[in-house]
């Protein structure tokens, strides 16, 4: 019998350097950006949110987030999100989300952010159809080039998901309202920034569309890309050139994306992209 996953606040210098360890067989081997043990402590100390969940006392998951300000406001900046690769369709990450809002809502904050990969399908479904995120901001090459094996070779571009935890729409998404803004049928009907084909078991990208001005656009995304980073680097790389044009320029146009809608079958995502009135 497998034994309850349990969850609880992580503060002593042995469970701070479990997380280490666990940054490392997360992100890889010869991940080097771990963040150590002294930085987890004083956040800790100071305001950050550290959690962890654990099978029996193995740790299987945690979440950190430290202190931020944005326009003046404080925030959570949510740096880290990690799950053992056996626990990560059990829905561990999400609780570990929830438990992290807990805490933010319990101190005062109203917004906690962090990066994701926009091409990253099912955590950008977490992000947006579980936790009700929105977002208004890419970051080009944010970190830098990765030494994680699951970045490496392909820049680190990235959304910056913005959760913010008191609004009706997160309750809403929190309590497993679909509330889609745009329904299947819509999405159909809705220009697309971008046209896709299927070539050798991938989806490819084929002709972008930078000019509309509808009130809605979708793009299209792989599911899988992961899995396409190793096994076809040159086609990762050619969808984050894509999508880095298509999304850098709705964005600079006022749109916001609000939504991503998954095709398992066809190994295919859809942003739906909302232009701000």
């Amino acid at each position: 019998m497998t034994a309850p996953v349990t969850y609880r606040d992580l503060t002593t210098l042995p469970e701070l350097a479990a997380v280490v360890e666990l940054e490392r067989r997360v992100w890889g081997p010869g991940y080097e950006e771990v963040v150590p043990v002294p930085i987890l402590a004083v956040t800790v100390k100071r305001g950050g949110i550290l959690m962890g969940a654990f099978e029996d006392e193995r740790m299987i998951g945690f979440v950190y987030s430290l202190p931020a300000v944005k326009n003046g406001k404080p925030t959570q900046w949510s740096h880290m999100l990690g799950v053992v690769e056996e626990h990560r369709r059990a829905g561990v990450g999400h609780r570990l989300k929830l438990l992290q809002r807990e805490r933010a809502l319990s101190t005062g904050f109203d917004l906690i952010e962090w990066t994701y990969d926009p091409l990253q399908a099912l955590n950008a479904h977490l992000n947006f159809g579980k936790l009700g995120v929105i977002v208004l901001e890419y970051q080009e090459n944010i970190y830098g080039e990765s030494s994680s094996p699951l970045h490496k070779g392909n820049p680190t571009d990235r959304f910056v998901a913005e959760w913010r935890v008191r609004d009706p729409h997160v309750e809403r998404r929190l309590k497993g309202s679909p509330g889609l803004p745009l329904g299947p049928g819509e999405i159909a009907g809705a220009p697309s920034a971008n046209q896709t084909q299927t070539a050798g078991g991938w989806l490819v990208c084929g002709d972008i569309d930078l000019s509309l001005e509808t009130p809605w656009v979708v793009v299209s995304i792989p599911v899988g890309f992961s899995e396409m980073l190793v096994r076809a680097p040159d086609l990762a790389l050619a969808w984050r050139m894509a999508t880095r044009r298509i999304f850098t320029t709705y964005f600079t146009r006022e749109y916001h994306a609000v939504e991503v809608c998954l095709d398992l079958e066809n190994r295919k995502g859809t942003y739906q992209l909302k232009r701000r009135m």
